[in-house]
């Protein structure tokens, strides 16, 4: 199987003051997350807010990314939609810009049965000579690839991994890598000798999450550690919290496109809240009392 990393950050879309794409923004952040962390990047995915992206925003982030990828670092493009000739399309054209894998999330909405997700990924596996890792997150789709259809799935050359993001499902299944969906999972993906993790708090205490990989005699009291981080940064949709995490942190992200909407009052506090707890922003003095 290809190596992609061990983490893969699912890197958010930073829009300027009139809400198009920044440019030097997502640049800025790929770098600075590859020196804290990070193996590679999946770009406009659920993370990089792709559904509220145009085909040329999409694209053009992807080349972006490829482009300007440090030594190294690999880039898994976001190429799922529920429309089957739209992923091909989308998967078809992120290979020709040289993105090193594509990730496809399970069509959504319209709920297709075990043989249409068969046929769906065919079709995308056969728009492209790279890897494929599947997107389970029945949370977001409806629909929950079991470990039976995936291991059917794992038969159709190209599909070579899966980012799982169910964790009654958190399985190795012959022939896909795994990878933890969830920030909560990768402790025990790595445990049980999964890939890795398509993550989102890497985004913050990437470092930490790095010692988990390298320091494995470590890895329970650094997971520990780190779940206020993995909760705090899905009090709401994600990547609000992580968004408003990384502004607060000087990484000028921007806000949202709705449906979604920049943080609340309350969850911005929480979000400060939990980077005073891991020294990443200063806890204000307390005044003295007369």
């Amino acid at each position: 199987m290809t190596d992609l990393g061990t983490i893969l950050t699912a890197i958010v879309t930073p829009f300027d003051e009139r809400g198009n794409v920044n440019e030097d923004s997502f640049v800025a952040l790929m770098r600075h997350l590859a020196e804290n962390g990070s193996d590679g990047f999946v770009v406009a995915a659920t993370t990089g807010e792709a559904s509220t992206l145009t085909d040329e925003e999409q694209l053009g982030l992807i080349e972006l990314a490829i482009a300007e990828r440090p030594p190294g670092k690999t880039i898994v493009a976001g190429t799922g939609t529920n429309d089957t000739r739209h992923a091909v399309f989308l998967t078809e054209r992120a290979s020709e810009l040289g993105a090193d894998a594509m990730i496809s999330v399970t069509p959504y909405y319209n709920r297709p049965s075990p043989l249409g997700l068969k046929r769906h990924y065919e079709a995308v596996a056969a728009a492209t000579d790279k890897p494929i890792l599947l997107y389970n997150i029945p949370s977001r789709t409806g629909t929950n690839m079991g470990p039976d259809l995936l291991t059917e799935l794992a038969q159709i050359g190209g599909i070579e991994g899966v980012k799982q993001a169910n964790p009654n499902e958190l399985q190795l299944i012959d022939g896909l890598a795994l990878y933890a969906g969830d920030d909560s999972s990768f402790a025990h993906t790595l445990d049980i000798g999964g890939a890795g993790g398509i993550a989102v708090a890497s985004h913050i205490v990437g470092n930490e999450m790095r010692r988990m990989v390298d320091e494995p005699e470590h890895r329970a009291e650094i997971d520990a550690s780190l779940q206020d981080v993995y909760e705090t940064l899905f009090l709401t949709s994600s990547p609000t919290c992580t968004k408003a995490a990384l502004n607060l942190l000087g990484h000028n992200v921007g806000g949202l496109r709705l449906p979604l909407v920049e943080a609340t009052p309350e969850e911005t506090a929480a979000v400060r809240a939990m980077l005073q707890r891991h020294g990443l922003v200063p806890v204000p003095p307390t005044r003295a009392h007369a």
